[in-house]
Protein backbone atom coordinates (compact mmCIF):
# COMPACT_ATOMS: atom_id res chain seq x y z
CA UNK A 1 0.00 0.00 0.00
CA UNK A 2 1.46 3.42 -1.07
CA UNK A 3 0.72 6.32 0.73
CA UNK A 4 2.00 9.77 -0.58
CA UNK A 5 1.71 12.99 1.52
CA UNK A 6 2.43 16.39 0.54
CA UNK A 7 5.12 18.28 3.46
CA UNK A 8 2.31 20.34 4.94
CA UNK A 9 0.20 17.24 5.80
CA UNK A 10 2.17 15.26 9.18
CA UNK A 11 1.95 12.09 9.20
CA UNK A 12 0.46 11.81 12.61
CA UNK A 13 -2.62 13.94 11.01
CA UNK A 14 -3.66 11.49 8.57
CA UNK A 15 -5.99 8.36 9.48
CA UNK A 16 -4.64 5.06 7.74
CA UNK A 17 -6.46 3.53 5.35
CA UNK A 18 -6.65 0.27 7.08
CA UNK A 19 -7.99 2.12 10.07
CA UNK A 20 -10.79 3.95 8.15
CA UNK A 21 -11.46 0.85 6.56
CA UNK A 22 -12.05 -0.84 9.93
CA UNK A 23 -14.25 2.05 11.15
CA UNK A 24 -16.35 1.78 7.84
CA UNK A 25 -17.09 -1.50 8.18
CA UNK A 26 -17.90 -1.27 11.33
CA UNK A 27 -20.07 1.59 10.81
CA UNK A 28 -22.00 0.11 8.09
CA UNK A 29 -22.75 -2.83 10.80
CA UNK A 30 -23.96 -0.23 13.51
CA UNK A 31 -26.10 1.70 10.88
CA UNK A 32 -27.86 -1.62 9.81
CA UNK A 33 -28.61 -2.60 13.05
CA UNK A 34 -30.09 1.18 13.91
CA UNK A 35 -31.65 1.18 10.70
CA UNK A 36 -29.42 4.48 9.93
CA UNK A 37 -27.73 5.26 6.83
CA UNK A 38 -27.27 8.82 6.84
CA UNK A 39 -23.96 9.53 5.02
CA UNK A 40 -22.83 12.55 7.20
CA UNK A 41 -22.62 9.60 9.89
CA UNK A 42 -19.86 8.33 7.89
CA UNK A 43 -17.72 11.23 7.42
CA UNK A 44 -17.49 11.30 11.39
CA UNK A 45 -16.31 7.72 12.14
CA UNK A 46 -13.46 8.44 9.46
CA UNK A 47 -12.23 11.36 11.90
CA UNK A 48 -8.65 10.93 13.34
CA UNK A 49 -8.68 10.05 16.91
CA UNK A 50 -5.92 12.59 17.41
CA UNK A 51 -7.77 15.60 16.81
CA UNK A 52 -5.77 16.57 13.87
CA UNK A 53 -6.10 16.86 10.12
CA UNK A 54 -8.17 13.89 8.32
CA UNK A 55 -9.73 12.82 4.77
CA UNK A 56 -12.11 15.38 3.52
CA UNK A 57 -15.63 13.62 5.08
CA UNK A 58 -17.45 11.23 2.44
CA UNK A 59 -20.55 13.92 2.35
CA UNK A 60 -18.56 16.83 1.33
CA UNK A 61 -16.21 15.01 -1.63
CA UNK A 62 -19.78 14.24 -2.93
CA UNK A 63 -21.48 16.78 -3.19
CA UNK A 64 -19.20 19.69 -3.33
CA UNK A 65 -17.67 19.34 -7.13
CA UNK A 66 -16.92 21.12 -10.31
CA UNK A 67 -17.97 19.14 -13.08
CA UNK A 68 -18.93 21.50 -15.16
CA UNK A 69 -20.61 18.94 -17.70
CA UNK A 70 -23.83 18.58 -15.11
CA UNK A 71 -23.98 22.47 -14.28
CA UNK A 72 -21.86 24.55 -12.74
CA UNK A 73 -23.39 24.71 -9.13
CA UNK A 74 -21.32 22.84 -6.42
CA UNK A 75 -24.33 20.63 -6.10
CA UNK A 76 -25.22 19.88 -9.59
CA UNK A 77 -22.95 17.33 -10.27
CA UNK A 78 -24.30 15.26 -6.97
CA UNK A 79 -27.83 15.74 -8.50
CA UNK A 80 -27.03 15.17 -12.41
CA UNK A 81 -24.64 12.74 -12.84
CA UNK A 82 -26.38 9.64 -11.40
CA UNK A 83 -27.88 9.32 -14.91
CA UNK A 84 -24.52 8.55 -16.10
CA UNK A 85 -23.67 5.20 -17.90
CA UNK A 86 -20.18 4.10 -16.82
CA UNK A 87 -20.44 0.24 -17.92
CA UNK A 88 -18.97 -0.76 -20.52
CA UNK A 89 -16.69 2.34 -20.43
CA UNK A 90 -13.30 2.29 -22.77
CA UNK A 91 -10.67 4.80 -23.44
CA UNK A 92 -8.67 5.29 -26.60
CA UNK A 93 -4.95 5.87 -26.28
CA UNK A 94 -3.24 7.32 -29.40
CA UNK A 95 -1.00 9.36 -30.98
CA UNK A 96 3.26 9.19 -31.25
CA UNK A 97 3.11 5.90 -29.49
CA UNK A 98 4.14 2.41 -30.96
CA UNK A 99 1.05 0.39 -29.84
CA UNK A 100 -1.82 2.44 -29.51
CA UNK A 101 -4.63 0.47 -28.68
CA UNK A 102 -8.52 1.07 -26.86
CA UNK A 103 -9.08 -0.36 -23.41
CA UNK A 104 -12.00 -0.96 -21.54
CA UNK A 105 -12.78 0.28 -17.66
CA UNK A 106 -12.63 -3.43 -16.54
CA UNK A 107 -9.80 -4.60 -18.43
CA UNK A 108 -7.50 -1.71 -16.58
CA UNK A 109 -9.06 -2.86 -13.62
CA UNK A 110 -7.29 -6.31 -14.19
CA UNK A 111 -4.55 -4.77 -15.42
CA UNK A 112 -2.85 -2.31 -13.63
CA UNK A 113 -3.03 -3.15 -9.88
CA UNK A 114 -4.65 -0.21 -7.66
CA UNK A 115 -2.78 1.72 -4.90
CA UNK A 116 -4.16 4.14 -2.23
CA UNK A 117 -2.83 7.57 -1.84
CA UNK A 118 -4.07 10.65 0.36
CA UNK A 119 -3.57 13.94 -1.81
CA UNK A 120 -4.77 17.42 -1.40
CA UNK A 121 -6.64 18.56 -4.27
CA UNK A 122 -7.20 22.70 -4.41
CA UNK A 123 -9.39 24.76 -6.56
CA UNK A 124 -8.40 28.02 -7.71
CA UNK A 125 -11.66 29.50 -5.30
CA UNK A 126 -9.44 29.14 -2.40
CA UNK A 127 -10.65 25.78 -0.96
CA UNK A 128 -9.42 22.03 -0.64
CA UNK A 129 -9.92 18.58 0.56
CA UNK A 130 -7.76 15.94 1.26
CA UNK A 131 -9.36 12.27 -0.44
CA UNK A 132 -7.93 9.03 0.30
CA UNK A 133 -7.89 7.91 -4.04
CA UNK A 134 -7.41 4.43 -5.37
CA UNK A 135 -6.01 4.15 -8.99
CA UNK A 136 -2.80 3.97 -10.07
CA UNK A 137 -0.11 5.62 -11.49
CA UNK A 138 -0.72 7.11 -15.40
CA UNK A 139 3.27 6.22 -16.13
CA UNK A 140 2.12 2.57 -15.59
CA UNK A 141 -0.26 2.59 -18.70
CA UNK A 142 1.95 4.99 -21.00
CA UNK A 143 4.78 3.17 -20.82
CA UNK A 144 2.19 0.05 -22.07
CA UNK A 145 1.96 1.93 -25.06
CA UNK A 146 5.20 2.95 -25.83
CA UNK A 147 5.64 6.68 -26.11
CA UNK A 148 7.69 7.67 -29.28
CA UNK A 149 10.06 10.19 -29.34
CA UNK A 150 8.06 13.03 -30.30
CA UNK A 151 5.67 12.46 -27.39
CA UNK A 152 5.96 16.02 -25.64
CA UNK A 153 3.18 16.14 -24.51
CA UNK A 154 -0.20 14.09 -23.27
CA UNK A 155 -3.67 15.42 -24.16
CA UNK A 156 -6.78 13.93 -22.39
CA UNK A 157 -10.51 14.70 -23.24
CA UNK A 158 -13.63 14.10 -21.48
CA UNK A 159 -16.60 12.24 -22.97
CA UNK A 160 -18.47 14.58 -24.60
CA UNK A 161 -22.56 13.41 -24.52
CA UNK A 162 -25.08 16.08 -24.09
CA UNK A 163 -27.79 13.51 -23.35
CA UNK A 164 -25.93 12.26 -20.72
CA UNK A 165 -24.08 15.79 -19.53
CA UNK A 166 -26.83 18.44 -19.22
CA UNK A 167 -24.28 21.18 -18.90
CA UNK A 168 -22.39 20.17 -22.48
CA UNK A 169 -25.93 21.84 -23.64
CA UNK A 170 -24.64 25.23 -22.90
CA UNK A 171 -21.68 26.97 -24.37
CA UNK A 172 -20.09 27.78 -20.75
CA UNK A 173 -16.84 25.84 -22.49
CA UNK A 174 -15.72 24.43 -25.78
CA UNK A 175 -16.98 21.01 -25.56
CA UNK A 176 -15.39 18.39 -24.81
CA UNK A 177 -13.42 18.92 -21.98
CA UNK A 178 -9.79 18.97 -22.93
CA UNK A 179 -6.31 18.64 -20.40
CA UNK A 180 -2.77 18.22 -21.02
CA UNK A 181 0.49 17.89 -19.37
CA UNK A 182 3.87 17.96 -20.11
CA UNK A 183 5.06 14.04 -20.53
CA UNK A 184 7.69 14.51 -18.04
CA UNK A 185 4.58 15.94 -15.44
CA UNK A 186 2.53 12.58 -17.14
CA UNK A 187 5.03 10.43 -15.91
CA UNK A 188 5.45 11.37 -12.69
CA UNK A 189 5.08 8.76 -10.22
CA UNK A 190 2.40 11.20 -8.24
CA UNK A 191 0.21 11.82 -11.29
CA UNK A 192 -2.28 9.30 -10.69
CA UNK A 193 -5.71 8.00 -13.05
CA UNK A 194 -7.90 7.32 -10.21
CA UNK A 195 -10.80 4.76 -10.13
CA UNK A 196 -12.19 5.12 -6.94
CA UNK A 197 -12.31 6.99 -3.20
CA UNK A 198 -12.37 5.72 0.01
CA UNK A 199 -11.95 2.50 -0.92
CA UNK A 200 -15.06 2.64 -3.23
CA UNK A 201 -15.82 2.68 -6.98
CA UNK A 202 -15.83 6.28 -8.06
CA UNK A 203 -18.88 8.43 -7.92
CA UNK A 204 -20.29 9.76 -11.06
CA UNK A 205 -19.74 13.30 -10.00
CA UNK A 206 -16.36 13.13 -8.97
CA UNK A 207 -15.23 11.57 -12.13
CA UNK A 208 -16.22 7.67 -13.26
CA UNK A 209 -15.08 5.47 -14.17
CA UNK A 210 -11.76 7.28 -14.85
CA UNK A 211 -10.15 10.42 -13.94
CA UNK A 212 -6.70 12.25 -13.44
CA UNK A 213 -5.28 13.50 -9.98
CA UNK A 214 -2.52 15.48 -10.37
CA UNK A 215 -1.76 16.88 -6.55
CA UNK A 216 0.08 19.64 -7.46
CA UNK A 217 -2.28 21.80 -9.50
CA UNK A 218 -5.36 23.14 -9.28
CA UNK A 219 -8.16 20.73 -9.64
CA UNK A 220 -9.59 21.67 -12.80
CA UNK A 221 -6.33 20.02 -14.30
CA UNK A 222 -7.54 17.15 -12.85
CA UNK A 223 -9.74 15.72 -15.90
CA UNK A 224 -13.22 13.04 -15.20
CA UNK A 225 -14.70 10.73 -16.96
CA UNK A 226 -11.74 10.10 -20.10
CA UNK A 227 -12.36 8.83 -23.21
CA UNK A 228 -9.68 9.53 -24.41
CA UNK A 229 -5.68 10.28 -24.22
CA UNK A 230 -3.38 11.11 -26.82
CA UNK A 231 0.53 11.57 -27.09
CA UNK A 232 1.42 14.84 -29.06
CA UNK A 233 4.37 16.59 -29.97
CA UNK A 234 2.91 20.32 -29.53
CA UNK A 235 1.07 21.68 -26.24
CA UNK A 236 -2.59 20.96 -26.86
CA UNK A 237 -5.36 23.05 -26.05
CA UNK A 238 -7.18 23.09 -22.38
CA UNK A 239 -10.57 24.06 -22.17
CA UNK A 240 -10.10 27.01 -19.08
CA UNK A 241 -6.89 28.50 -20.96
CA UNK A 242 -8.69 28.24 -23.87
CA UNK A 243 -11.66 29.68 -22.84
CA UNK A 244 -9.55 31.98 -20.29
CA UNK A 245 -6.34 32.30 -21.10
CA UNK A 246 -5.96 35.46 -18.37
CA UNK A 247 -7.07 33.30 -15.86
CA UNK A 248 -5.99 29.74 -15.99
CA UNK A 249 -2.51 29.00 -17.47
CA UNK A 250 -1.54 25.92 -19.12
CA UNK A 251 0.56 24.86 -16.26
CA UNK A 252 -1.74 25.75 -13.23
CA UNK A 253 0.70 24.64 -10.56
CA UNK A 254 -0.47 26.04 -7.16
CA UNK A 255 1.63 29.13 -6.50
CA UNK A 256 0.87 31.51 -4.22
CA UNK A 257 2.67 33.89 -5.53
CA UNK A 258 0.28 34.47 -8.63
CA UNK A 259 -2.75 35.55 -7.58
CA UNK A 260 -5.86 34.89 -9.52
CA UNK A 261 -7.33 38.28 -11.33
CA UNK A 262 -10.24 37.83 -8.79
CA UNK A 263 -9.14 36.33 -5.91
CA UNK A 264 -5.81 35.90 -3.65
CA UNK A 265 -3.82 32.11 -3.76
CA UNK A 266 -1.70 32.89 -1.00
CA UNK A 267 -4.24 31.32 1.47
CA UNK A 268 -7.07 28.54 1.38
CA UNK A 269 -9.65 26.53 3.51
CA UNK A 270 -10.58 23.15 3.82
CA UNK A 271 -14.10 22.04 2.54
CA UNK A 272 -15.86 21.05 5.76
CA UNK A 273 -14.09 23.56 8.57
CA UNK A 274 -16.75 26.11 7.82
CA UNK A 275 -16.24 30.01 7.07
CA UNK A 276 -15.23 31.26 10.17
CA UNK A 277 -12.11 28.63 10.08
CA UNK A 278 -8.72 30.28 10.14
CA UNK A 279 -7.34 30.06 6.84
CA UNK A 280 -4.05 27.97 5.93
CA UNK A 281 -1.00 29.11 4.02
CA UNK A 282 -0.86 27.83 0.30
CA UNK A 283 2.33 26.25 0.05
CA UNK A 284 4.10 26.06 -3.60
CA UNK A 285 3.18 23.43 -5.89
CA UNK A 286 0.59 22.59 -2.73
CA UNK A 287 3.12 20.74 -0.81
CA UNK A 288 4.86 18.29 -2.93
CA UNK A 289 7.70 20.90 -4.12
CA UNK A 290 10.29 18.47 -2.83
CA UNK A 291 9.11 16.35 -5.10
CA UNK A 292 8.20 18.28 -8.31
CA UNK A 293 9.80 21.36 -8.44
CA UNK A 294 12.43 19.87 -10.11
CA UNK A 295 10.62 19.48 -13.10
CA UNK A 296 10.24 23.07 -12.85
CA UNK A 297 14.02 24.61 -13.02
CA UNK A 298 15.11 27.26 -15.03
CA UNK A 299 11.19 28.30 -15.63
CA UNK A 300 9.21 31.71 -15.02
CA UNK A 301 6.86 30.52 -13.26
CA UNK A 302 4.95 33.28 -13.27
CA UNK A 303 4.79 33.94 -16.84
CA UNK A 304 4.24 30.14 -17.45
CA UNK A 305 1.60 29.94 -14.41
Amino acid sequence: MLIRKPADIAPSEITPPEVWRRRRDLLKGTLALAGLAALPGAGAALSADDGGETPTAIEHITQYNNFYEFGAGKRDPSIHAQALVTRPWSIRIDGECEAPREIGIEDILARYPQEERLYRLRCVEAWAMVIPWQGFPLASLLKDVRPTSRARYVAFETLHDPEQMPGQRRGVLDWPYREGLRIDEAMHPLTLLATGLYGETLPNQNGAPLRLVVPWKYGFKSIKSIVRISLVENQPVTAWNARQPGEYGFYANVNPAVDHPRWSQKTHRMIGEGLLAKPRETLPFNGYGEAVAPLYAGMDLRRFF
